[in-house]
């Protein structure tokens, strides 16, 4: 049977992919900050199910995640979906500090200590949902975007690093464009928004195909050539972003 830790399913896109997971028979391991939303996963199916409270700001993420580790008898899967964002224009530093310890910080902790123990079974499968906005700085998230284009770099840097040491270690990036779920400001109008359901079962098509990198959807692909075409001097006059 497979097994998965999900880092981040509390709600959004990591429950749902949890969920998914569960469906499609995999045993896992659920963590976040709030285990009393985890624990309606358990009662699901309470012998394929493990729960733990990490918060991955925290020094001791890494040892609850080994905790976890051992609940479920083994990962083959660690899934990254924790993660915070923004719109901040006024540049507020609690947020944008706030920001990069959760997306920076977090991250290469809870990212490292999968990837280390994935060195020691010498296989294993990695995958993180970053975002289009990692693509190009947008000005009124300036920390979101920056840290997404810090997550998907670290990925490839993983990636290489694993083929390097001749892991089979499987690195997945996963970039959505506009989910509705918590993270957004309800108050804003995001264009081409997606639903949370439709976005996880092309998340979970990804991994379970162990795709290297995936843009959420086809629209956002078209969006993202886009963007990268557009000069500097004209992307930093769009008032959009």
């Amino acid at each position: 049977m497979k097994r998965a830790v999900i880092v981040g399913a509390t709600s959004g896109l990591g429950l749902e992919v949890a969920r998914l997971l569960l469906e499609r028979g995999w045993s896992i391991g659920v963590a976040g900050r709030r285990v009393e939303a985890l624990e309606q996963l358990r009662a699901v199916a309470p012998d394929r199910v493990r729960v733990r409270a990490i918060d991955v700001t925290q020094s001791d993420a890494p040892d609850r995640l080994h905790a976890l580790i051992d609940d479920l008898g083994g990962m083959d899967l660690y899934f990254h979906s924790s993660g915070i964002g923004r719109q901040n224009p006024d540049l507020d530093p609690s947020i944008e500090l706030a920001t990069v310890r959760t997306n920076g910080e977090g991250f290469v902790r809870m990212v490292t200590a999968a990837y280390r123990y994935f060195r020691t079974q010498g296989r294993g499968h990695i995958a993180a949902i970053t975002s289009v906005a990692g693509t190009r700085g947008m000005g009124a998230a300036a920390a979101y975007s920056a840290t997404k284009r810090f997550q998907r770099t670290y990925l490839d840097a993983l990636a290489q690093l694993a083929h390097r040491e001749g892991l089979r270690l499987r690195i997945t990036d996963i970039r959505p464009g506009f989910v509705r779920t918590a993270l957004l400001n309800p108050e804003v109008r995001y264009p081409m928004m997606m639903e949370p359901a439709p976005v996880a079962r092309q998340i979970v098509g990804a991994v379970e195909r162990r795709r290297r990198v995936v843009t959420i959807d086809r629209r956002y692909r078209a969006l993202v050539l886009l963007w990268r075409l557009i000069p500097q001097c004209v992307w930093e006059r769009i008032k959009w972003c």
